[in-house]
């Protein structure tokens, strides 16, 4: 037994990579099978064959039976699950794992301690969805009543989640369940007669569920139990219909003063909402806005802040006026059941509800088509088209307050379009720190281009901006470098033919983070536009600005995906996934089971290319002019096939090629662009896109630049729920280009955008408390910080359910800041000091007529600012001075003097003199 004990001890709790019998955790024998699992071994290895191993001896006293392992050739199953469970006092046991040899497996525990248990499942070294899991244990002494199951640990959202409920012995007494969370759960019960009854609730959106569990009016041990519900695999659809109240204004109003007027209606609460003006039938000026409460309103009417004529106005609200979700009437059996890849309709009535929009979203297995129809009655007719069977969640909401009855639990049977989905989970530590004066480095990965035409900047939070450096890892793998000088965000500008790659503009952290979370992973790349079926598609995702935290990557459509992941320890990591079939893929990006921006992305997968493959491009051009053909080539290199094009302008119109065979081999590829901005031209051979399709070209003056646009003021920190709260937008000196905002948050917003003198000032009322998410994207790219991040507090002024969407678009103007105007370009906001730069040389104390007189100055540790020199003498200024930078702020300066006397010779630093400065030289 002492032998046994020996053994036992060499074999168990060890965690090397290298399989070997000091590797094995875990081990199990009889007489017609040998099994071992080994600890965390990764998924390319393959079953490892043992041959001459070791005589060992089991007696019977040990095992029941002798066995002797001798001069045999065995090939075992390499096991890579592991298993664990933090026991209350803080220890790790070991569970016992099975394999059901069908593809699960069993965890058998034999608890040695009461209370609140984590059960740690890994599969490949990472956590499986869920993990770790809570359990709580109870002594077995009668008397009480236990819940056991999963859904009281985990739940999906529109998917039941079922526990156990055990009143063995437990006597006489009442038992009462209560789920509270973000949604309403319905609970149905079943006696399975033998003491226990089982528990199934149906959460209807995600989030933390609170489920009560009481006998006898007191909570069972463990009770209230928090279940964490997710939304994974969730697809959601919303539309919006409003019916707003109109209102004319007093005065007459220019068409040219609507772009520079808001208004602001305050009801007789104190909520304040921003409101539409807009251009009645009539030909007056008039205001449109949903009221909320009866009374007299004041309206606000301002232009550049200062109010117009009669303004403000008072508008009195009569009580059938006020939208009233209570007076909705909804009617049709699709609102409880309904059928796959067919409209499913009901309909909606709210002549008698008062003025209100219309809100409804749709969440469940398959993102469902809404068509909305307004009969000529004033009744709405809605219907919503399935693709896959399962639970759907219908939030209907009138007036930021759900109808009666909402949100809906729809059961929609039928056959499912048997699409495909597979996930990978990974672990993102979070990047290395980094620090004023060290090196900081962005990689991204961007196959099939030449460096040469790669260009990078970083601006600093100050304002400084300077071309980094990039560099070419290996073939197709990027990385830029620079040394920052200031803590804070700074704004990474990479740009390939002078168009932002995908992902650009970067936010790069200099010093602790600020933030963190699945607002701030970044993902771009060829294999989020277009794929190709039988290869690799790859993409980036960037994580570093969003900390810690679990990378959940799934790819769904009509055939099984393969996805790698190559972790690039820096912060971001490279992404490339395989499918058989070509078809519309969804490719989802959860961080922390938050989708990160613009996710779930759609992805068409073309067939496999062929000879597509051989086409080249020639002579493209840089860059085009409106209503100027513009013309490229192709060279066929020996395929054979249709070739044909389309260019996308940056609105989004269509239009067809001129393609014309030249000379054999060789085509002509011609289009006429309408529009300036960055036009895509897809070119594509027997319907497959050729190796460099789509390719990008500026049109025009496009000066638009995303990474120039910067938001700032008291609506993107903590706001109150029914306070107009406002933020600037600041376009100097980005271009004229398409402004977009969205807020994503549990309440609808009212919004609006108008024109102030350094940009655009968007303002807006949230109804609800918690966080909000604001994109701010120029020319469709986000700007550096979006989305950005907004808590609300304060009172509930509307009814939270699925998340709703606001958003607003202006086509801006050019901006130039007054000081640029006055001064010509801004200088930035430097930061220096004067008394760390030295200077030294003869030219500092005696010159001589007609020659060179040198001195230098050395700045690399007083920061970043603008070296001035200047030499003054007897009659005047110098005749010749020149400076030349060294590097690193390092300078060499001389000067040549025709006149005999005394100089004076100022070095400045910005705006300060150096120590020394300035200095008396004899010649």
């Amino acid at each position: 037994m002492a032998f046994m004990s020996g053994l036992w001890n060499s074999l168990v709790g060890l965690n090397e990579k290298e399989v070997s019998w000091q590797d094995i955790s875990q081990f199990y024998l009889d007489t017609t099978k040998k099994y071992f699992s080994v600890s965390e071994v990764d998924k390319e290895e393959s079953p490892t064959v043992y041959a001459e191993t070791h005589k060992i001896s089991f007696n019977k006293s040990a095992f029941g039976y002798t066995f002797t392992p001798l001069n045999f050739v065995t090939i075992y199953h390499i096991d890579s699950r592991k298993a664990e469970v933090k026991m209350p006092s803080g220890h790790i046991d070991q569970p016992v794992i099975e394999d059901n040899r069908d593809g699960t497996v069993s965890i058998k525990y034999d608890p040695r301690e009461e209370g609140v248990h984590e059960l740690y499942v890994k599969y490949n070294g990472e956590h499986v969805q869920g993990s770790p899991y809570k359990f709580h244990v109870d002594s077995i002494s009668s008397g009480y009543v236990t819940a056991y199951g999963p859904g009281l640990i985990n739940g999906v959202s529109g998917e039941p989640s079922q526990f156990t409920i055990s009143t063995k012995g437990a006597g006489a007494g009442g038992l009462s369940m209560a789920v509270e969370g973000p949604s309403k759960a319905e609970i149905t019960c079943h006696d399975n007669k033998d003491g226990t009854v089982s528990v199934s609730y149906l959460p209807t959106a995600p989030g933390e569920y609170k489920i009560s569990v009481r006998f006898g009016d007191k909570h069972i041990k463990g009770s209230p139990f928090v279940a964490k519900v997710t939304g994974e695999g969730r697809k959601r659809n919303q539309i919006s219909v409003g019916s707003c109240s109109e209102v004319t204004l007093p005065g007459k109003v220019n068409d040219d003063d609507i772009r520079s007027l808001n208004a602001s209606i305050q009801a007789p609460s104190g909520l304040e909402e921003p409101c539409f003006l807009k251009r009645l039938p009539s030909g007056n000026i008039g205001i449109s806005f949903t009221p909320r409460e009866a009374g007299q309103h004041i309206v606000s009417v301002k232009k550049m802040g200062v109010h117009i004529q009669n303004s403000p106005f008072n508008i009195t609200v009569h009580e059938q006026e006020v939208g009233d979700a209570k007076k909705v009437k909804v009617s049709g059996t699709a609102l409880k059941e309904g059928k796959t890849q067919c409209e499913n309709t009901f309909s909606v009535d709210t002549r008698n509800a008062g003025y209100g929009g219309l809100s409804l979203s749709i969440e469940g297995p398959s993102k469902a088509e809404i068509q909305c129809a307004d009969s000529k009655d004033g009744v709405l007719a809605i219907s919503y088209k399935p693709t896959e069977p399962g639970y759907y969640i219908v939030n209907l909401k009138f007036a930021d307050h759900h109808v009666e009855g909402s949100p809906f639990t729809v059961k929609v049977t039928g056959e499912g379009s048997n699409r495909q989905r597979e996930k990978i989970q990974r672990h993102r530590d979070s990047a290395p720190l980094t620090e004023v004066g060290t090196n900081c480095k962005l990689t991204f990965k961007m196959p099939g281009i030449t460096s040469f035409d790669l260009a990078a900047t970083v601006t600093s939070p100050g304002g400084v901006s300077e071309d980094a450096e990039i560099q070419e890892v290996e073939d197709g793998l990027y990385s830029v470098h620079f040394v920052p000088k200031e803590l804070g965000v700074h704004t990474v500008s990479v740009k390939y033919r002078e168009i932002h790659i995908p992902g650009s503009p970067f936010q790069f952290t200099v010093g602790p983070l600020r933030d963190s979370g699945a607002h701030l992973v970044k993902a771009g790349g060829g294999g989020l536009e277009r794929g190709e079926a039988g290869r690799f598609n790859e993409f980036n995702v960037w994580t570093r600005e969003a900390g810690a935290g679990q990378l959940a990557i799934s790819l769904e459509g009509p055939s099984k995906a393969e996805i790698d992941f190559k972790d690039r320890k820096d912060g971001s990591c490279d992404v490339s996934y395989k499918v058989d079939e070509p078809g519309e893929y969804r490719i989802g990006l959860k961080f922390n089971e938050q989708h990160i921006p613009d996710s779930p992305f759609k992805v068409y997968i073309s067939p496999a290319a062929g000879d597509a493959y051989l086409l080249e491009v020639a002579q493209f051009p840089d860059s085009a002019q409106v209503d100027k053909p513009t013309q490229f080539y192709i060279r066929m290199n020996g395929a054979k096939g249709n070739l044909n094009g389309t260019v996308i302008s940056p609105s989004g119109k269509t239009d067809d090629c001129f393609i014309q065979n030249i000379d054999g081999d060789q085509y002509s590829v011609r289009f006429m662009p309408r529009e300036n901005g960055v036009h895509n031209i897809n070119v594509k051979f027997n319907g497959v896109h050729i190796p460099a399709s789509p390719l990008r070209i500026k049109v025009g003056k496009d000066d638009a630049d995303p990474a120039a646009v910067h938001a700032h003021g008291p609506g993107l920190g903590t706001v109150k729920t029914g306070a107009k709260t406002d933020l600037i937008i600041d376009t100097c000196n980005a271009g004229a280009g398409i402004l977009a905002v969205t807020v994503d948050g549990p309440s609808r917003v009212s919004m609006d955008c108008t024109e102030v003198e350094e940009g655009y000032k968007v303002r807006y009322t949230p109804l609800s408390p918690g966080f909000y998410y604001m994109s701010i994207k120029y020319n469709g790219a986000h700007i550096v910080g979006s989305p950005f991040k907004i808590e609300a507090t304060g009172g509930n002024l509307a009814e939270i359910g699925a998340q709703e969407t606001s958003s607003v678009t202006v086509e801006t103007v050019q901006k130039v800041s007054k000081a640029a105007q006055k001064q010509g370009p801004v200088l930035p906001h430097f930061k220096s000091d004067a008394t760390k730069v030295t200077s030294k040389g003869m030219g500092l104390k005696k010159a001589y007529l007609n020659k060179h007189n040198q001195f230098t100055v050395h700045a690399g540790d007083a920061g970043t600012n603008i070296l001035y020199v200047g030499i003054y003498g007897p009659k005047g200024p110098c005749d010749e001075v020149q400076l030349k930078h060294k590097g690193k702020n390092n300078y060499e300066c001389w000067y040549v003097v025709r006149d005999r006397g005394d100089y004076i010779v100022i070095v400045k630093w910005g705006d300060d003199h150096i120590p020394g400065s300035p200095y008396k030289v004899e010649v």
